[in-house]
């Protein structure tokens, strides 16, 4: 259980130079986990369940062993998408098991259920919920939050969140979400990148009324200290088997999006999010890679074992993408442009590794406007009334600057 991690920095974009210029920060930031002083005490003579995977951290030690070695009786824990040890594949089902290391039973949220039931809940008192988010619409890590919040409130329970620096907090843009486009990767009416903490969405998840049954969720949140919405926080475990890069993660508000196309985003090599292509650009771009099977990461990917062509994205300047605060469409404008067969590009058929870009973009005429060759800006403008609309109902649950 014991892990080897790379000490977190804080990456503050400060907002007294001009053209945004990041500066790099250690030991600002404390997240709410490691503000141990402030919830042990809540903890004692109580039965404890985690919501928890391998993101847990305080410092080199996972929360469980802390936990544990506090005497803190800890009954069982539920792991989101990817499992608790976040080993597993994006979508792939992850079954219940026992802890090696501490004996402590592991509910798989991302199999037969998606919320804990009343008999997994019947011997605890309190919740723990403690997972990095990347702060976009389809990580289904607020899924999960929202689900541990209903079940919290139709059961009694107490839910703690010790919350989490959101990488992507500088960026609120995107459309928002068509709910006629309701699913597993899109289920609240918020933009694809919210510019929340998981405990800043946790309030809005009570306030809006997004539980079922008009249930609201007994709420004890542990704020990060040092913190606010002007820091990039660069993480020092990966959130999930393919975002395993700080660009990655910094570009996964734009380059998911090709998930609902007919390119390879990256999946089956060692730097998922930061490369797009495909066999058909050969000739058209000089950047080349070849996708191939990777087990817990990508047994299957796009294209495996053939050569693409198309943009590499690993170099590409982050200062530049922060100081946009926007979702890169030129991306995906230019590859669409240059696709041999238009009619092929957001395809399903071939793979089934492509999603359906109305979900992921939330919005049924995103598509329409690429065929139709709308400009970035032409589409940004059908998106601002209701974004806008989104921003000012998102300050009413702020806990950070």
């Amino acid at each position: 259980m014991k892990r080897i991690l790379h000490m977190t920095l804080g990456l503050i974009l400060a907002s007294n130079l001009s053209h945004a210029q990041l500066k790099y920060s250690n030991d600002i930031i404390k997240t709410g986990a490691e503000q141990t002083e402030r919830y042990i005490d809540k903890l004692k003579g109580k039965r404890v369940a985690l919501v928890a995977n391998q993101t847990s951290i305080i410092g080199n030690t996972h929360l469980l062993d802390s936990l544990l070695k506090r005497g803190v009786k800890v009954v069982k824990v539920f792991g989101p998408e990817h499992g608790f040890r976040g080993k597993a594949s994006n979508g792939t089902e992850v079954f219940d098991e026992i802890d090696q290391d501490t004996g402590v039973k592991i509910i798989s949220l991302y199999g037969e259920k998606r919320k804990p039931s009343k008999e997994d809940l019947i011997d605890i008192d309190i919740l723990i919920f403690d997972i990095q988010d990347v702060g976009c619409r389809f990580y289904t890590n607020i899924n999960t939050l929202r689900d541990i919040m209903e079940s919290s409130a139709r059961y009694g329970k107490e839910l703690m969140i010790l919350d989490r620096p959101n990488p992507n907090a500088y960026l609120i843009d995107g459309p928002i979400l068509d709910m006629k486009l309701k699913s597993g990767i899109g289920q609240f009416p918020i933009p694809i990148s919210h510019g929340l903490t998981v405990a800043e969405f946790a309030q809005m998840v009570n306030g809006e009324g997004w539980l079922a049954d008009g249930l609201k969720c007994k709420l004890n949140i542990i704020k990060n200290a040092n913190y606010s919405h002007n820091m990039l926080y660069k993480l020092s475990v990966n959130p999930s088997p393919n975002l395993n890069t700080e660009a990655g993660i910094l570009l996964y508000p734009s380059t998911c999006l090709f998930e609902g196309v007919a390119l390879n985003h990256g999946r089956g090599t060692d730097y998922p999010f930061t490369v797009v292509g495909g066999p058909m650009y050969k000739g058209i771009y000089s950047f080349s890679y070849v996708p191939v099977s990777m087990p817990g990461r990508a047994e299957d990917p796009l294209y495996q074992d053939q050569t693409c062509y198309g943009l590499d994205l690993r170099n590409y300047d982050l200062e530049k993408l922060v100081k946009s605060r926007k979702i890169n469409l030129t991306w995906m404008i230019e590859l669409y442009s240059k696709f041999p067969d238009k009619a092929k590009f957001f395809d399903r058929s071939i793979h089934r590794q492509i999603g359906n870009i109305d979900y992921l973009s939330g919005d049924s005429e995103f598509k329409k406007q690429i065929e139709a060759g709308k400009s970035e800006e032409e589409i940004r403008k059908t998106w601002e009334p209701s974004l806008e609309a989104y921003k000012k109902m998102r300050k009413k649950y702020l806990l950070y600057d």
